[in-house]
This record gives C-alpha cells, sequence and structure tokens, in this order.
C-alpha cells in the first residue's frame, strides 16, 4: 500500500520548522529580517533539501539579497540542524527566493484597484 506522505514530504515539514526558528534567534545579520520558510522539498536521496524562502516587508532585490546571507549561512544552519535532528544525513541546504507571497499581494492590489460594476450593464430588469 502507497503511503500519501513520504519520509522525504515529512523530512522535509521536519527541517522547515526547525529553520524557522534558527533563522529567526541564530542569524544576526540585519538584511534578514522577518523571513518565512514557505516551503522545503528535500532529494529522495536525501542529499540536498530546496528551502524556498520570502522575506516578510521587502522588495524582491532585498529578498535575493537575503537568500545570499542565508546561502552563506547554510553550513552554520545545517550543524545546527544536524543537533537537533534525529537524522544519520542531514541534507546540504539549498535556499530560494519564493516570490509566492510578493505575487499574491500583487493580485490583491489588483483586484482591489478594479471597480465595482454600477449594475448598468447589458442586462434588463423588467
Amino acid at each position: 500500500m502507497p503511503r500519501d506522505f513520504s519520509r522525504a514530504r515529512r523530512v522535509g515539514d521536519q527541517i522547515q520548522r526547525e529553520l524557522a526558528g534558527l533563522i529567526r534567534d541564530e542569524v544576526r545579520d540585519p538584511r534578514v529580517g522577518s523571513v518565512t520558510v514557505s516551503e522545503v522539498q528535500v532529494s529522495r536521496d536525501f542529499s540536498y533539501a530546496d528551502v524556498f524562502v520570502t522575506g516578510l516587508g521587502m522588495d524582491a532585490d532585498e529578498s535575493r539579497d537575503m537568500v545570499r546571507v542565508l546561502t552563506g549561512a547554510g553550513a552554520f544552519l545545517r550543524h545546527q540542524l544536524a543537533q537537533r535532528l534525529t537524522l544519520r544525513k542531514v541534507p546540504t541546504l539549498r535556499f530560494q527566493y519564493d516570490p509566492t507571497f510578493e505575487r499574491g499581494a500583487r493580485l490583491n492590489r489588483l483586484i482591489d484597484d478594479v471597480q465595482p460594476d454600477d449594475g448598468s450593464g447589458s442586462r434588463d430588469s423588467d
């Protein structure tokens, strides 16, 4: 019987929770503000994990700069994860900018900018 929730996905969820706390508590670089770890995708062989992050209140350039800082702190964060998780092998962390929140905010602005229909369309009320 196939599993709906694979081990790689469970490990990814656990890494996501731990990384969110580690970044908040341990990374002291001022370019890393409020970070949301939106998703972690672990490879099938657990050799690497793609970590998707977004900086809250940051524009795209600031968020990409934050990704560079987190990539530089990747070895430190991986070491901290190894101490917190009971895994034989902790995957290499590959940080990537996740534009999902930015797209969502842009769509909300577009929806808010649309003028409501005043009801004087082509339909006639009888």
